[in-house]
């Protein structure tokens, strides 16, 4: 598990598609020393299990699926990503429960400071991601939301499934974000929790009234 809450950012050193699977390498600096084979790593908030060591890189296999819902394999040497490593158990939630397993792949709309006269590194900025389809519906005004495995909070919503969020000097500074353009891909996981409240609502709605349920319930 996952907080959502970026410790580092690194570079993609290699994408190499491979028989059955693609390995991609990560060059991360600051996860030198730190990262053994075998550990779970969120590289822009997909969960990834470190294999090859090459301190400060290490390499990962993305399986089909991992290329179908995330940006991953696309990505081009040098591109940079958001590097988590998972929670510790007792450890505090600082951001929202981010799984590492995202849900698709998103567009960015915009990125635009709040303040257009201020100092890029000063100001907040609003973001504007438009999601995936499959997860438009456990988008929630002041729910939380994971994009390239940052934990945000969005703010509006709009018809055409885009996302407004705003977005801390800090977030912007140390994640990805700041070297994002409009028309990119993002990766977007949505929040575990509420996907479970809305896939219980629907649940209850589809009940069905049975013979055994009557019997049960003393009818």
């Amino acid at each position: 598990m996952f907080t959502g809450i970026i410790e580092a950012t690194g570079t993609i050193a290699s994408v190499e598609p491979r028989e059955g699977t693609t390995r991609i390498a990560v060059s991360a600096p600051a996860f030198a020393g730190k990262l053994r084979k075998g550990d779970s790593i969120a590289v822009s908030g997909t969960c990834l299990t470190a294999l090859e060591m090459d301190p400060p890189i290490f390499s990962a296999d993305l399986a089909a699926e991992t290329l179908a819902r995330t940006s991953l394999g696309s990505l081009q040497p040098g591109a940079m990503v958001n590097l988590e490593l998972p929670t510790l158990a007792g450890a505090p939630l600082g951001g929202h429960v981010v799984q590492g397993h995202v849900d698709g792949r998103g567009e960015l709309v915009s990125f635009d400071p709040v303040n257009a006269a201020a100092d890029p590194a000063l100001t907040d900025w609003w973001l504007r991601v438009r999601v995936p389809e499959n997860t438009r519906p456990y988008m929630v005004e002041k729910g939380s939301i994971a994009v390239e495995g940052i934990s945000l909070t969005i703010a509006s919503l709009s018809e055409d499934g885009v996302v407004g969020i705003a977005v801390l000097p800090h977030t912007r500074n140390v994640t990805n974000l700041r070297v994002l353009r409009p028309g990119d891909p993002v990766n977007v996981e949505a929040d575990v929790m509420i996907k479970l409240a809305v896939d219980k609502n629907l649940r209850q709605q589809s009940f069905e009234v049975t013979l055994e349920y009557l019997l049960t319930n003393g009818y």
